[in-house]
This record gives structure tokens, C-alpha cells and sequence, in this order.
């Protein structure tokens, strides 16, 4: 373990700004391409937006979020407390979702699988889901703080 943090905020629409501003700050001491900052915004944005809307459709709650750097790369995890998944299989395919009313893509476990090194998803119904998400940059000098 290099560095390591853990954040917990309401599950809240104008948070997931914030959460992916956050993770991309405590990764880039890893000194990460703009390319994979990129990506790793993008899933953590992909993984609180679900939480938001699936987690707590019934009134907010709060999301953990932590994220574990180590020499090469960053180990993020998003939980909530909220409904969790009853099938994590047909939620992780493409196209397929559970709030179409809201005119949703259904892409969100696809997005984060692209661009995530590996992704993790753990679920209970009633109980609330956990999202692991894994991504290494490539070799380069980190940023040294003065």
C-alpha cells in the first residue's frame, strides 16, 4: 500500500461530480496519463451514478467511497446500503436496465468494465451493493510533493 483514503457522502445527484473530482485528485500522485485519469473518472462517475439511482431510488442514503493507491495503479471501491442487485449477471449485461423509464443505457456496468482493469460486484438484496474496481498506469516517475 502506497497511500489510501475513504470518503462517505449522500447519495445525492451533484455528488457524483464530486466524487469523480475526488478520486481523479488522489490518483493523480501517481502521476497517471490525462488517457487513464480519464478513464478512471468516467467509471467512478458510472459507479456513484448507479448507486444514486439504483442504491436509494427510495429517498437518499449514503455512499462509502474509498480508493487504496499502490505502486502502479488504484484500487477504487463505491458501496452502498441501498436495495442491492437481484441479478448481478443480467445487470452487468449491456443494454440491459431496470429504470428505462428514466431513459437509461444500461451501459454503466459495460463502461466501467472498459475502462477498469478489473471490475468486482458484489450484491445482496436488501442489503446493498459494493462495486471493486482496479486500474494500473502505466510505469512513470510520480509526482513528488515538495
Amino acid at each position: 500500500m502506497k497511500n489510501e483514503m475513504r470518503l462517505d457522502f449522500a447519495s445525492l445527484s451533484e455528488n457524483e461530480a464530486f466524487a469523480r473530482v475526488v478520486v481523479a485528485a488522489f490518483a493523480a500522485q501517481l502521476n497517471p496519463t490525462i488517457e487513464e485519469l480519464a478513464d478512471v473518472k468516467t467509471a467512478v462517475s458510472e459507479a456513484v451514478t448507479n448507486a444514486i439511482i439504483h442504491g436509494y431510488e427510495n429517498g437518499p442514503g449514503t455512499i462509502h467511497l474509498s480508493a487504496l493507491l499502490f505502486e502502479d495503479g488504484i484500487k477504487i471501491e463505491i458501496e452502498d446500503d441501498g436495495r442491492g442487485i437481484a441479478d448481478v449477471e443480467q445487470a452487468r449485461m449491456p443494454f440491459y436496465t431496470s429504470k428505462p423509464e428514466l431513459e437509461r443505457s444500461g451501459m454503466g456496468f459495460t463502461v466501467m468494465e472498459n475502462f477498469m482493469d478489473e471490475v468486482e460486484v458484489h450484491s445482496l438484496p436488501g442489503k446493498g451493493t459494493r462495486i471493486v474496481m482496479l486500474r494500473r498506469f502505466e510505469a512513470r516517475d510520480p509526482i513528488v510533493q515538495v
